[in-house]
């Protein structure tokens, strides 16, 4: 596809135009994933491999009748099939991994162990596409991953945000460090450290993409509300990334858009060789979805850039 994706589905659409690729979802025995995994692999998107506790995922299978052609993997604890996943990927066995029945800790934790060579020493953060209603998608990072970075981890935060927006047909970004004001206020650290990013961006100390902030979320996305507030900004009303301050910011704000307002979204945590699929456990099938087909266009862009 050519140009910008506007919407999730379109996210979708480009990962069914590619050969499936083989995804290893570790501790499988989740019936959320699994809906997920199923519709997936029906639009021929991935090739699954489930790995895990058997009974559990034979279990998961049958509470919604699905007839599991592929491969499962059985292992004894949540912690083994995180390794068995990793093993896979480094083995070439498969292609992309995703999280399952386990704890984030656990699945980064053998996604970072040395012998699978996955680590590439910059920071993992979550991304996450969000699909607004005037037909366009909106990064947002980070919600799950950092508690509270600091400049240095903003900086690679956003590296790895520009990287996600570049795949979905956006070459140079625009991005909104996100506070409660406008204004830089020394008693809010959000809004300096949004000032020296911008700052940073223009003098090219970080490259590909436009920032200017600090920025509130109404004027980052909406061009009226940037022109009620006279800020006339190359990013004011035209965000294509909104970084968050901190994680409660970044979980908050995605709960709301997703839970209250019913956006579509996709997640995913960039910053180790391979993307990993990873949604809140409570994320419905759609979401989990447009998140495999998420990380499937990640992987196609990377690889046409080699």
């Amino acid at each position: 596809m050519n140009g910008m994706f506007k919407d999730i589905a379109e996210i979708i659409t480009q990962a069914q135009n590619t050969p499936p690729l083989r995804l290893a979802v570790a501790a499988a025995g989740d019936a959320l994933v699994l809906k997920s995994v199923r519709k997936a692999a029906e639009l021929g998107i991935i090739e699954p491999i489930l790995i895990g506790a058997q009974e559990r995922i034979k279990q998961a299978l049958a509470e919604i009748s699905y007839n599991f052609p592929g491969e499962i993997i059985p292992t004894s604890s949540a912690s083994a099939s995180a390794h068995q996943t990793m093993e896979l990927i480094r083995d070439g066995q498969a292609d992309l991994p995703m999280k399952g029945q386990l704890s984030t800790k656990e699945i980064l934790k053998a996604m970072l162990a040395q012998e699978y060579g996955l680590k590439t020493g910059n920071l993992l953060s979550l991304v996450t596409v969000l699909s607004l209603p005037e037909n366009r998608l909106v990064v947002l990072t980070d919600g799950g991953m950092n508690i509270a970075p600091d400049l240095q981890e903003k900086i690679q935060i956003l590296n790895n945000a520009i990287v996600i927006t570049r795949a979905l047909g956006i070459d140079r970004p625009k991005v909104a460090p996100l506070a409660a004001v406008e204004t830089v206020n020394p008693a809010m650290p959000a809004t300096v450290e949004a000032a020296v990013l911008s700052k940073m961006a223009e003098r090219g100390q970080i490259k590909g993409a436009i920032i200017d902030g600090p920025l509130a979320l109404d004027n980052a996305l909406s061009s009226e509300s940037a022109r009620q507030k006279g800020l006339v900004g190359p990013v004011a009303g035209k965000a294509d990334i909104l970084l968050v301050p901190d994680i409660e910011a970044g979980n908050i704000l995605y709960k709301a858009l997703v839970t209250c307002c019913g956006l579509g979204a996709a997640s995913l945590v960039y910053g180790a060789r391979v993307p990993l699929v990873l949604t809140s456990r409570a994320d419905q099938p759609e979401i989990k979805l447009a998140s495999i087909a998420l990380a499937k266009v990640v992987v196609s862009y990377l690889a046409a850039k080699k």
